[in-house]
């Protein structure tokens, strides 16, 4: 890759990270992971409401992160690359290592968040 090319290309994978940066659109890629799911099932696993799943999913699809296949009045999601499970994995490989530096860190808080995670889910992380 040539020098010009790289500001290009780190901007394109900082776009893929937001698509993994929103819990809700994580959570659904996490539900994935296991495999195919109709939008229910996506709602049940995740406890989301199917407004916000069916966005979030449109959000995805329109990403290439998930594809779609319908089956009569249902609609199937899965991811749509097996390297996508592979990084959800390595994250939490990575966070067994980082989890308490990820969890004090005030420069990337999310402003969504209700509250912070428990000592206990930090720990839980750290030590899996």
């Amino acid at each position: 890759m040539s020098l010009t090319q790289a500001p290009q290309m780190t901007g394109l994978k900082a776009k893929l990270f937001r698509g993994f940066s929103d819990p809700s659109r994580l959570s659904i890629l996490e539900a994935l992971r296991d495999g195919p799911l109709i939008v229910g099932a996506i709602v049940e696993k995740t406890g989301l409401s199917q407004s916000n799943v069916s966005n979030h999913l449109r959000c995805l699809s329109d990403c290439d992160l998930v594809v779609s296949e319908s089956l009569g009045r249902y609609t199937r999601y899965q991811l749509s690359h097996p390297h996508i499970a592979a990084l959800l994995e390595l994250a939490e490989t990575i966070l067994r290592d980082v989890a308490r530096g990820v969890y004090a860190c005030t420069n990337y808080a999310d402003q969504t968040e209700d509250a912070p995670p428990s000592s206990t889910a930090v720990n839980e992380v750290a030590h899996a």
